[in-house]
């Protein structure tokens, strides 16, 4: 299983996984011809796509999915209560196009099993994703307030995460935004902080972990450098081994990580 973060952020989200017989993309949050330059970074093709999994509908997550759909045929999934509050904005998509995947269950795509989980986000049934492969174990995670009990429990130990670090919140509470903005970012069903994301991690990383991608940065209260000392910072006061066991790693709104293997 081979994986590339092709954007990720406020200001658009997609994330390429492949295996040798099927290829899925999680979420189009760019315009098709974005999204078609970042698969041509990654020298992949998306008509050779599978799927297109949907996590929710805000419009960081699905801008380009309804255009990548209808250009390369693609089928799209996502749970009944995400496809009713989505429609509209996708445009028309055929009848034989559209999937139910709802939370909590598992889908096959040849070897490669696809597990649904929800998260805390004010969205109306938002669910992220773990990819198994035999005994290889990749997870999505971002979008949520909080990561409950239940959540750490699916994504345990798994062998490379992306994983939500949204914001400093020093950063944010003395930024710009409107105070309304800054209380939803930082409610339950906002957005995860570095020193958050990195609690955590340290209930869910396991002996097998290689690899943390911090994932969906906010541009305005968050930088890459603060995000990784932070999370870098926590983790090691909890006693993680950073660096020797596993790597934190970076994500970024419009360029792809290099394709990756779990």
């Amino acid at each position: 299983m081979q994986f590339s973060v092709l954007a990720s952020g406020s200001t658009g989200n997609a994330t390429y996984i492949e295996t040798e017989d099927h290829s899925i993309l999680v979420d189009a949050g760019l315009s098709g011809k974005q999204m078609d330059k970042l698969f041509q970074q990654i020298g992949r093709d998306p008509a050779n796509l599978d799927a297109i999994l949907v996590t929710h509908e805000h419009s960081d997550h699905i801008k380009g999915v309804g255009i990548m759909a209808r250009k390369y045929n693609l089928p799209i999934y996502a749970n009944e209560k995400t496809w009713k509050a989505m429609e509209r904005q996708l445009g028309t998509i055929a009848t034989d196009q559209k999937f139910i995947f709802e939370m909590e269950t598992v889908k096959s795509f040849g070897s490669l099993q696809i597990e649904s989980f929800g998260v805390s986000h004010d969205a109306v049934d938002p669910m992220f994703y773990s990819f198994h492969l035999g005994d290889k174990k990749l997870v999505l995670i971002t979008d949520t307030g909080y990561v409950s009990d239940r959540m750490k429990g699916t994504i345990a130990n798994a062998d490379m995460y992306i994983f939500e670090s949204n914001h400093d919140v020093q950063m944010l509470r003395m930024g710009r935004y409107p105070w309304n903005i800054k209380r939803r970012i930082l409610s339950d069903v906002g957005h995860v902080s570095n020193e958050d994301a990195a609690l955590a991690m340290c209930d869910c990383i396991g002996e097998r972990t290689k690899g943390i991608y911090l994932a969906h940065l906010s541009l305005d209260n968050n930088m890459k450098d603060l995000a990784r000392m932070s999370v870098q910072q926590t983790l090691e006061e909890q006693g993680m081994p950073v660096g020797s066991q596993f790597k934190l790693l970076d994500t970024d709104p419009s360029t792809p990580t290099k394709l990756t293997a779990v």
